[in-house]
């Protein structure tokens, strides 16, 4: 007699399906029973806490026999450690119970001394993010990345548990580019193994939430983030892209998600994580268990450039510059840089923008030396209209050197007179580039009309500046930016410096108070910070207030902390000083 093989039992398949009692085909994201019935592919190990008694661990007699054998399999410092005493037992039922919804209550309460519970007020274990790397990007990821695995999908927590959680990160930049032995202890075991997820070609989104997600991301997100890129890949190309690769797809629901809970809050935080978590793990997934290569590392690059975008929207500045750190690594691997087209070029003029906004907010130097960019700067070249994006990506260079040269500059320093020259020197050469690159730059980048407050009807006491495009609104913003900046470090203080500050704010400040591009009020922040510190007239300062609220309206960006610093440094009389930095 011939005997059929059963069918071999799944052993990774969703639980969704095993819900309903139907074999899955174990496909990811979302398997085919789930696509077809439009259901939500749950992933993950289901657990469930039978012996739920809470009386302290019985003593058990342990013959010297068993002891023996015990030991012979640790290692010969364990060994010494435990031979003298008796052997511990430790219940971490609790503990693996905890990381799951609803685990920890079904336990009476008990507080083990040796073993304390975890419990939603402890100290939650750091997540991940992409934390400074050295000279080989494989070799950081897989240190800098945390060593747990993002919780399963079915083990839903709490939007403030997610929160917190992720704050926690700040300390992972230290943490896991420290030595072996200083990094913080592995979090308990877990049953779950990341591997690389197989490319799966989608044709199309067939999911509600994810379709919502991505629109979000489209409209609202990648719009700005494309402002200096011609082709508008993050906005018009990646997402098509995303459809095989999933790091990259749940990346971009990570930035829709995170954006629609900062304009709505009917949504809620744990979403925009959880496609988070996904995305990052699947970046250390691709360092850790494939070589150079093999991996495709310009998913991985682009990737974390997006995930960057996630820590900007979240309010995390130094996980910020952390992610700066770590997608610049996978760039110099990718051997993008300022010459390079298409995504390569898109993704490093993003990074290197959002590093110099950083470093404007913090004063710090600029990581990458715009001297190793490979960027044209001859002003003769590429003068003709058409050129607008690289024109803007020089002001980008000229602004990243007048941060180096900031950052450089000690305000307890004490300046002899040949110092002083030599500083001067410095800086009249950047004060050259400036206008050399506002004389050099084609018609259509200076302004369409300039109409004073009295010429208008609007009611702003600010100029009325028309720039058609928004690749060259941004490139002004900085060139006025870069103005101001020089007109304060400028080593010889004088009415003259005073002047040419108040004159590039009012600027800025004129083309932030009309601007009707969404997708310039992100890039304005760090600008309209800058200029409005000169303001003297408590009008032009209030109406600076108004422009920051309207940007939170439109964007969901806190801006709460810039108005408060401003209001400090104007000496406005009960203004609070907050604790967290701004975006921007």
């Amino acid at each position: 007699t011939v005997v059929a093989n059963r069918p071999k039992r799944v052993r990774t398949g969703s639980l969704t399906c095993r819900e309903r009692h139907l074999k899955c085909d174990e496909g990811t994201p979302d398997c085919q029973n789930c696509r077809k019935s439009s259901r939500i592919c749950k992933r993950g190990v289901r657990l469930n806490f039978i012996d739920i008694q809470t009386e302290q661990p019985p003593v058990i007699p342990i013959s010297d026999e068993w002891k023996g054998k015990w030991l012979y399999f640790l290692s010969p410092k364990k060994a010494a450690d435990l031979a003298p005493r008796a052997v511990d037992f430790q219940d971490e039922s609790r503990d693996i119970a905890s990381e799951y919804a609803g685990g920890v209550k079904r336990y009476a309460p008990f507080i083990n001394a040796a073993t304390p519970v975890r419990t939603k007020n402890s100290p939650p274990t750091p997540r991940s993010n992409l934390s400074s790397m050295g000279s080989s990007a494989a070799s950081s990821l897989s240190t800098i990345l945390p060593p747990t695995l993002p919780k399963p999908p079915h083990a839903s927590h709490s939007a403030d548990e997610d929160s917190k959680s992720h704050h926690q990160s700040t300390s992972t930049y230290s943490d896991y580019t420290s030595s072996p032995s200083s990094r913080p202890p592995r979090a308990p075991r877990s049953d779950h193994t990341l591997s690389p997820a197989p490319r799966e070609t989608r044709s199309y989104l067939e999911n509600a939430e994810e379709t919502l997600f991505m629109q979000v991301f489209v409209e609202e997100v990648g719009t700005w983030m494309d402002s200096l890129d011609p082709l508008k890949h993050f906005s018009r190309l990646l997402p098509f892209n995303s459809l095989r690769e999933p790091m990259l797809l749940n990346a971009f629901l990570a930035c829709g998600a995170r954006h629609l809970t900062l304009v709505n809050p009917a949504y809620k935080e744990d979403k925009a994580l959880q496609y988070y978590n996904t995305a990052t793990g699947l970046i250390l997934a691709s360092i850790q268990n494939q070589s150079r290569a093999t991996r495709d590392t310009e998913i991985c690059a682009t990737t974390a450039i997006i995930l960057n975008v996630y820590e900007i929207m979240s309010e995390h500045p130094l996980q910020r510059m952390n992610h700066i750190a770590g997608a610049r690594a996978l760039l110099r691997e990718c051997h993008w840089n300022a010459r390079t087209p298409s995504v390569g070029g898109a993704c490093f003029w993003l990074n290197v923008t959002m590093e110099i906004l950083s470093c404007l907010r913090f004063n710090w130097q600029v990581s990458w030396d715009p001297d190793e960019w490979c960027l044209d700067m001859d002003f003769n070249r590429q003068c003709q209209p058409g050129r607008e994006e690289l024109w803007a990506h020089r002001i980008i260079y000229i602004l990243a050197k007048i941060a180096n040269f900031r950052a450089s500059l000690k305000a307890t320093e004490y300046m002899d007179a040949e110092t002083t020259q030599k500083r001067y020197q410095e800086w009249k050469g950047l004060y050259d580039l400036c206008v050399a690159w506002n004389d050099r730059i084609p018609r259509n980048m200076h302004p369409m009309a300039h109409l004073q407050p009295y010429q208008t009807a609007h009611k702003s006491v600010f100029p009325q500046v028309w720039l058609i495009k928004r690749c060259v609104i941004v490139a002004r913003l900085f060139y006025h930016t870069a103005m101001v900046l020089m007109a304060k470090i400028n080593p010889y203080d004088s009415e003259e410096m005073r002047e040419m500050a108040l004159t590039h704010a009012h600027q800025v400040c004129g083309i932030a108070a009309h601007v009707k591009d969404r997708g310039v009020a992100s890039v304005a922040l760090r600008s309209l910070a800058n200029a409005a510190e000169c303001l003297e007239d408590h009008r032009e300062q209030q109406e600076v207030l108004e422009i920051f609220d309207k940007i939170k309206k439109e964007t969901g960006w806190k801006v709460a902390p810039i108005q408060s610093e401003l209001k400090d440094k104007w000496g406005w009389e009960g203004s609070a000083q907050l604790p967290q930095p701004s975006s921007l």
